[in-house]
């Protein structure tokens, strides 16, 4: 069977920086994802559930941010 979408390399973080940054490039999609269903769900419940999650997905965004340019200032 062909598989339509490749492999990802395997290429593994190396440095805390390489880390945070892939970190912050998954915080970053699933912030975008979790958005798109706050717009899809309008009904109350379901679009309080992922509001709640882009809150908590930028918090933890922030948070990276903050651990990124630490580690950053300090090479």
């Amino acid at each position: 069977m062909l598989k339509i979408v490749p492999d990802p390399p395997h290429h593994t973080p190396q440095t805390l920086e390489d880390i945070l940054i892939q970190l912050s490039e998954y915080l970053l999609c699933a912030q975008t994802v979790s958005q798109h269903a706050v717009l899809l769900h309008s009904q109350a419940p379901q679009q309080m559930l992922s509001l709640a999650a882009v809150h908590e997905i930028e918090h933890a965004r922030e948070l990276v941010e903050v651990a990124l340019s630490r580690v950053q200032a300090v090479h």
